[in-house]
Parts: structure tokens; C-alpha cells; sequence
């Protein structure tokens, strides 16, 4: 992969950067994604952001060869703090990290997002922390996508900003109100799959010798979820 081949789930997550947007993206890596756009001409600038020093470089050194340093800022700082006001970010992409890590640094410098009108989110696990996220926090889900790369499954929520974000219920905050609606090939074989792994689960807790009541009735739970989400797509 390099710039001007985005793997699968880079080129979806790319998909949903409006044209004409200044762009964050937040653990960028070697700076692909807001290469990739700048030299299609879909983005007019941003910030390539990286809290590790090795990526850091590879980003900066992107963006140079490239010649794009007058558009794109490559920056050594944790999460948002990336972004500075004189940016004018209005797009943030944060992708390939947990979801529970990207919910921790969309709320840690949530001050950061005051001009920000859309969020680009690929969460690799912890979908429903991303979620719950966003509709506590004034942005509402526009689009779902799951795709699959190299035996993985990748789920790209993207949220604008809203006044009043739609309220999901539990179940819609786990699986996905688009991707639930969608019930695609991929979206169906991810639960038979997660289904599969919960009941093992199960399995070793229950042979374990104090059986934790707490911990079977979660993951009953769970099983009984999954399995009335598949059962309704028909699966």
C-alpha cells in the first residue's frame, strides 16, 4: 500500500471526506490518506497527526516527497492536539485504532472539534463505544460501511454535526441502525462469526471450577442477542 493505492478500508474511509474539506486525519501513519487526497485535489489541506515518533517521520517524509508540504502539516502531538485553531480543520478521520481509545481521545480534547462538522471513524473493535460517543456528543450517524481486507472486518461510521442526534437503542448502538437496515453478506458472516466465539466462551466459563453467575448471564446475553439479530436479517 502507499498513497496512491489506499488498501480496501483506507479507500472507503477516503470515500467519506467531502470534497473541498480541510482535513485531520489522527494517527495517520505514513500520511496515505491526506496524501491521497490532496493529489486527487478532494481535500485543500490539513494536518497529518501521529503521537508516535517512527510514524511521525514517515508521515513528514510522505509529505515531502510528494511536495505537498504547503497544504498538508504533519504534527508530533497526542490525539486533537494536533489540530490548532489557524488549521481551519472542518473534517477529522480517526481510523485502524479500538473504539474505546478512539471515544477517549474525541472526548479528552473535545474543545479541538469546534469548527469540525464531520467525523470519519474506523473502529478495528469497541464499535459501540464510537456510537454511544457520537450521540451523546452532537454529531448524528449519516452512513455506515463494513468491509473486509485481509480476513478482517472493518466498520467506517461517519457522523456530521446535529443539533439534536438521533437516540439509539442498545441493540442499535451494538450492530450498526445502517448496517443492521443494510444486513449485507459481510455484516451477516462478522455475527455468525462473533456468535461463534461467544458461545466458546461460554463453553470455558461454565467449565471453570467457581462458575462467575455474573459473567454466563452477560454472555447468555449476548448469545441471545446476536442470535435474534441474525434470525430477523435471515441468516
Amino acid at each position: 500500500m502507499d498513497a496512491d493505492h489506499l488498501s480496501v478500508r483506507l479507500a472507503t474511509v477516503a470515500d467519506y471526506v467531502p470534497t473541498g474539506s480541510r482535513l485531520a486525519d489522527i494517527g495517520t501513519d505514513h500520511a496515505y490518506l491526506p496524501v491521497n487526497l490532496a493529489k486527487q485535489g478532494k481535500i485543500v489541506g490539513g494536518v497529518a497527526g501521529e503521537v508516535v515518533k517512527g510514524p511521525f517521520e514517515n508521515a513528514q517524509h510522505e509529505i515531502k516527497k510528494e511536495g505537498l508540504d504547503d497544504r498538508i502539516t504533519a504534527r508530533l502531538a497526542n490525539g486533537l492536539r494536533a489540530i490548532e485553531t489557524s488549521d481551519h480543520i472542518d473534517t477529522v478521520v480517526i481510523a485502524g485504532m479500538g473504539g474505546t481509545l478512539i471515544a477517549q481521545i474525541l472526548t479528552q480534547d473535545f474543545d479541538r472539534l469546534t469548527g469540525v462538522q464531520r467525523l470519519v471513524l474506523q473502529p478495528n473493535v469497541g464499535e459501540k463505544n464510537v456510537r454511544q460517543f457520537l450521540m451523546t456528543h452532537g454529531f448524528q450517524l449519516v452512513a455506515e460501511k463494513i468491509v473486509t481486507e485481509d480476513g478482517h472486518d472493518y466498520e467506517i461510521l461517519v457522523a456530521d454535526r446535529a443539533a439534536a442526534p438521533q437516540q439509539y437503542n442498545d441493540e442499535e448502538l451494538r450492530f450498526g441502525p445502517y448496517l443492521l437496515a443494510e444486513h449485507n453478506d459481510i455484516f451477516i458472516a462478522k455475527w455468525q462469526r462473533e456468535l461463534a466465539r461467544t458461545k466458546q466462551v461460554l463453553a470455558q466459563v461454565r467449565s471453570a471450577k467457581a462458575v462467575p453467575a455474573a459473567k454466563v448471564a452477560a454472555l447468555e446475553t449476548e448469545i441471545k442477542e446476536i442470535e435474534e439479530v441474525l434470525q430477523r436479517v435471515g441468516a
